[in-house]
């Protein structure tokens, strides 16, 4: 696994995860070869990216029609390391690595029901202000959450 620079010890780096979401592999999420097509792996990680954001109450504020400021994926990549098959349980864990001015730096690990990792994945989130398009920083308030956030999955 050495293709993921953003991992330097896999057993290190997968036991800091504490929040996941589960799913299950729909039909129409296989290609011609029987197994997920690899776009929808970051259909999956947006789905547990948002149900973290649910969890630590971010997404009343982001989802309002009235919100002065939202969420961009500035980046997001994916390391594919097994095949996953069609009707699958999968859960995907997600955690806050890291907390700037205006983003987190969020990390992802697949886990199918053998306990074998299906896929890694990393990326950046920086919230924008819908009015200028341009970084909003995290008010003291919210980013003191984000890192309480990013400290429970350390532990």
């Amino acid at each position: 696994m050495a293709r993921q620079d953003y991992i330097s010890n896999m057993d290190e780096w997968s036991s800091g995860f504490s929040f996941y979401h589960e799913l299950q592999v729909r039909f129409g999420e296989i290609d011609g070869f029987g197994h997920v097509n690899n776009t929808n792996i970051f259909t999956y990680m947006e789905e547990a990216r948002i149900a973290m954001f649910k969890e630590l109450g971010l997404m009343a504020d982001w989802g309002a029609p009235n919100s002065v400021e939202i969420p961009v994926v500035a980046d997001l990549q994916c390391d594919y390391l097994a095949q996953i098959m069609y009707d699958e349980k999968l859960r995907v864990h997600v955690k806050i690595n890291e907390v700037g001015s205006s983003s987190i730096d969020i990390h992802y690990l697949g886990i199918n029901e053998k306990q074998v990792p299906v896929f890694t994945g990393r990326g950046a989130i920086v919230q924008i202000s819908r009015k200028s398009g341009r970084p909003a920083k995290w008010n003291e308030e919210l980013k003191q959450q984000l890192n309480n956030f990013s400290d429970k999955a350390r532990v």
